[in-house]
């Protein structure tokens, strides 16, 4: 069951009470020090009375705690923490008590904090974990070169054993035999040495992007004046350029201004537009949110991720995105909350369109956009997404296709 933001956050009463629970003080023993009444306290405790900056100074001077502690919100980011920490274990929170993060939190600020240190860690090194194994498995040259180090290996194996279950060998035989274990082993040696150094800069090294994410990272760096590096990439940011210009001359930023965080449908409605361009457009204003668009076989062609989402990730999008819905039906628009694997929300809106076909022996292509702004929790149902199937950690979806790699992990 999802928390209201009124239930998640740690008010400045509510600190105030469990740091003087924790000192094992009376209200009256508080209230005489810090110079107010323990009428007073009572109603900052239970938040019925704003707490100024000079109460809180005196409150925390007889707390023995900095006024830092004592302001409301602060936990905000802890309390985040706790709760991707309780929904990464399992994907759906493994029986956490929810809630009552708050008041663990305030009453054990350093165990919360270092549950949520160790949270950040695993999931970094799990996350490290999938890029390899996702780079891994779609990068030929990685392959032939594990495939090289795994044949010497083995032929280093089969030698080694003929020479020991052989010990009568001829002389001229053996003398055979232990070439082919030197002519192996250095052929190991090189191949992993190349190996190693290819891995050395395996973060670094451009040529690791397909061209879709050398341009991808070609948008999320500003659009340097150098452009990407390779051909293909270039060609892809002149097409995006050239139909951000078409977009732009059918809805100049004009049209656009104060329009960051309107409704599309009433947008799109109001200055009697497509959705599609609508959406797209809207992404340009609004730094916070992000935009997808996949063609009608559901290839993804261009992704920028909203605030909050992180990095995309090589391999198939998760088939719960509400993109791929919106390809089942045409002209209808989509409207969902999604909720990703660490339990941060997005308000998506997505749209299919069909080109017609310029002959009748063409087919028709379709094209789907999607939009997702940030969103709070409040209270209404989402639909569970999480990165490409292979990392993904939760293991009921029903659009899974295949086994991910994190649940040896655990």
């Amino acid at each position: 069951m999802s928390q209201s933001p009124a239930a998640q956050r740690v008010s400045a009463g509510t600190r105030i009470r469990e740091r003087r629970l924790s000192l094992g003080r009376a209200q009256s023993d508080v209230a005489r020090d810090a110079g107010i009444s323990p009428a007073y306290l009572n109603l900052i405790e239970h938040d019925r009375r704003n707490l100024t900056a000079k109460v809180r100074a005196r409150l925390a001077d007889a707390l023995e705690t900095s006024e830092a502690e004592l302001e409301a919100g602060r936990e905000q980011a802890l309390l985040a923490g706790l709760r991707i920490a309780a929904a990464g274990e399992t994907g759906s929170h493994s029986g956490a008590e929810l809630d009552r993060i708050a008041e663990f939190a305030a009453r054990m600020p350093g165990w919360a904090g270092l549950v949520v240190a160790l949270s950040q860690r695993s999931e970094a090194q799990a996350r490290r974990l999938a890029d390899l194994s996702d780079r891994m498995t779609q990068n030929p040259y990685l392959l032939d070169t594990l495939h090289e180090v795994l044949s010497a290996i083995t032929s280093l194996r089969s030698t080694a054993s003929i020479l020991v279950q052989e010990p009568d060998m001829a002389p001229d035989w053996r003398i055979r035999f232990h070439g082919n274990l030197d002519q192996d082993s250095r052929r190991l040696s090189v191949t992993a040495q190349a190996l190693v150094a290819y891995l050395d800069s395996f973060e670094q090294d451009a040529g690791l992007l397909t061209p879709q994410e050398e341009f991808e990272a070609w948008i999320a760096d500003g659009r340097p004046a150098e452009g990407p590096a390779s051909d293909a990439a270039r060609d892809l940011a002149q097409a995006w350029q050239r139909n951000e210009a078409e977009d732009c001359a059918l809805l100049p930023d004009t049209a656009l201004q104060a329009a960051a965080g309107a409704d599309p449908l009433h947008l799109a409605a109001e200055l009697r537009l497509p959705l599609d361009l609508v959406l797209r457009r809207l992404a340009t204003i609004e730094p916070q949110s992000g935009i997808m668009i996949c063609d009608g076989a559901g290839g993804v062609v261009f992704r920028r991720p909203p605030h909050g989402l992180g990095e995309t990730r090589p391999g198939d999008s998760c088939a719960m995105l509400p993109l791929f819905e919106a390809l089942g039906q045409p002209g209808t628009p989509v409207l969902r909350v999604v909720e990703t694997e660490s339990a941060k929300r997005f308000r998506a809106v997505a749209i299919s369109v069909r080109s017609p076909a310029a002959e009748a022996s063409r087919p028709v292509l379709g094209r789907a956009v999607m939009l997702l702004r940030p969103s709070e929790d409040d209270g209404t149902e989402a639909v569970p997404i999480g990165p490409t199937c292979r990392v993904c950690p939760r293991p009921a979806c029903p659009a899974r296709r295949v086994p991910s790699i994190l649940q040896s992990l655990r």
